[in-house]
């Protein structure tokens, strides 16, 4: 019993990254309240969650506040810009379906085609709004960059978007449906999980120039090295024939 309860179990790891999120579910919330700010918020909430997930934490609130105002111009800009689309494609799908619903004929067919057209965005907006903000909080580049490679990531890595989602989802639902009180969880416990699920995708995206060199060194070595064993398994083959 003393092992299960001890620092190093399990069950403490388990329960310290469940307060780990309480707290940053509510550090996120407060730092959201002005809502132009919830970019930087969201963008401090996954760069404390990623360091969680890879075992790097430390004074979480120092970090998620260095995180916030050290991202917080890139972050803010780019909420924004996502916010203004949003609002765009939430509004189209507004007119479109009441549009849709008084027409019959030829023009509903259209209105139909692009109500699907205006989905197909929205769910390119949220694969973007997935990935953008651990994206910024792990790398630096340009705001056009970083949402390219948001939609990039989230189109190659489909399974890490669609548990990503997932979890989003599962959330919402127990939220609403199920037991309120989740609610302490809310974002900080979903991009702990998040966190997890990203981060082997976050740290392929994120490699330096020198990494990358390296890895494609050692991979060229360890290829030179198969190619060698490979002939000397074909030449004695040879011999014993």
């Amino acid at each position: 019993m003393a092992n299960f309860f001890s620092y190093d179990s399990r069950f403490s790891h388990i329960a310290f990254r469940v307060a780990y999120g309480c707290f940053l579910n509510l550090l996120w919330f407060v730092a959201s309240i002005p809502i132009f700010t919830i970019g930087a918020s969201t963008t401090a909430l996954y760069a404390v969650a990623l360091k969680i997930a890879a075992n790097e934490e430390g004074d979480v609130f120092i970090q998620f506040r260095d995180a916030f105002f050290r991202n917080f111009k890139q972050a803010t800009v780019i909420w924004l810009i996502l916010l203004a689309v949003g609002i765009l494609l939430g509004t189209d799908i507004y007119i479109l379906i009441h549009l849709r619903n008084a027409t019959t004929g030829a023009v509903a067919v259209v209105l139909t085609i692009a109500l699907a057209m205006v989905i197909a965005a929205c769910v390119v907006l949220a694969i973007i709004l997935m990935f953008v903000f651990p994206l910024i909080a792990r790398v630096e580049n340009t705001n056009w960059n970083m949402i390219k490679n948001s939609l990039l990531i989230g189109t190659h890595y489909l399974f890490c978007t669609i548990l990503v989602f997932a979890v989003h989802a599962v959330m919402a639902i127990a939220i609403i449906a199920v037991f309120t009180p989740l609610i302490v969880l809310g974002e900080g416990f979903v991009a702990i999980i998040s966190a997890y699920i990203m981060l082997p995708v976050m740290k392929a995206v994120s490699k330096t120039p020198e990494e990358l060199e390296q890895i494609a060194e050692i991979e060229r070595v360890e290829k030179i090295r198969q190619e060698a064993r490979e002939s000397v398994e074909r030449k004695a083959a040879e011999k014993d024939s």
